[in-house]
């Protein structure tokens, strides 16, 4: 994965002209089953939202309203495929535990509930090319998280790919087993995905937020960027040493 990037097409921007990703990247971490602290931290968020929402007012809340239209600008069907963190948001207003699954990837889900932005990251051990979010073309290959079956997106579809390798299909709806972040996982990066009302400001916030929880929990070295109209693109292969105190 050496001289690998991420960035996001200039046509996503086009459409989307205020949307931020943060990417937390993350080298030499330490992965594992989820300690009790952070599962106590996943019920707590749970619970952060079922005191916030109800099910009846959550397609209103500013934060999933706006995932809703960017899927419907975008011709998805927010009813049929909800963003992440409307699945998630859901799932706890109707007292569904989420599993705690492993360290990094709880990370994510905590922060995803108690900010209401979709947070996930993938492991980027075995990355041989760039990672991009941009249109389907239609002739990618999305292998579903927990099955086998390979499929491909609509033409026209938000995607972000390594190569022709859909590693998350829709957007942010659903990823796929290529980049699973697992126990033995000891790359990763994580996308903090920020949309109006959600500004820079607050999707740096959120990053630095990560940072400080992968590197209590699993060590390495841990930095951030953000990804936005006017940088398109970052690297994900370690850098100045400055980087890491971002």
């Amino acid at each position: 994965m050496a001289g690998a990037f991420c960035s996001i097409s200039d046509e996503v921007f086009a459409r989307f002209p205020d949307y931020v990703r943060g990417v937390v990247v993350a080298h030499r971490v330490a992965n594992g089953p989820t300690p009790p602290a952070l599962v106590a931290q996943l019920r707590a968020a749970e619970a952060s939202v079922r005191s916030r929402l109800t099910l009846e007012k959550l397609t209103a809340e500013p934060r999933i309203a706006a995932w809703r239209e960017a899927f419907r600008k975008s011709g998805i069907k927010p009813s049929e495929f909800r963003a992440s963190v409307e699945a998630m948001a859901r799932r706890a207003l109707r007292d569904q535990e989420l599993p705690a699954i492993n360290t990094l990837v709880d990370i994510g889900n905590i922060l995803s509930l108690r900010y209401l932005v979709p947070v996930g990251g993938h492991a980027i051990d075995h990355l041989t090319q760039d990672m991009v979010l941009r249109f389907a073309t239609g002739a990618e290959q999305f292998e579903p998280f927990g099955t086998t079956e390979v499929e491909q997106p609509d033409r026209g579809e938000i995607v972000f790919v390594e190569g022709n390798t859909v590693l998350t299909r829709r957007w942010s709806w659903r990823q796929a087993n290529h980049t699973m972040t697992l126990p033995e996982s000891t790359a990763v990066e994580i996308n903090v995905d920020g949309l109006p009302p959600v500004t820079a400001g607050e999707v740096e916030t959120i990053c630095r937020e990560v940072v400080d929880m992968v590197r209590h929990y699993c060590g390495g070295q841990v930095w951030f960027d953000l990804i936005t109209r006017q940088k398109p693109r970052m690297p994900l292969a370690p850098g100045p040493v400055e980087r890491e105190q971002a």
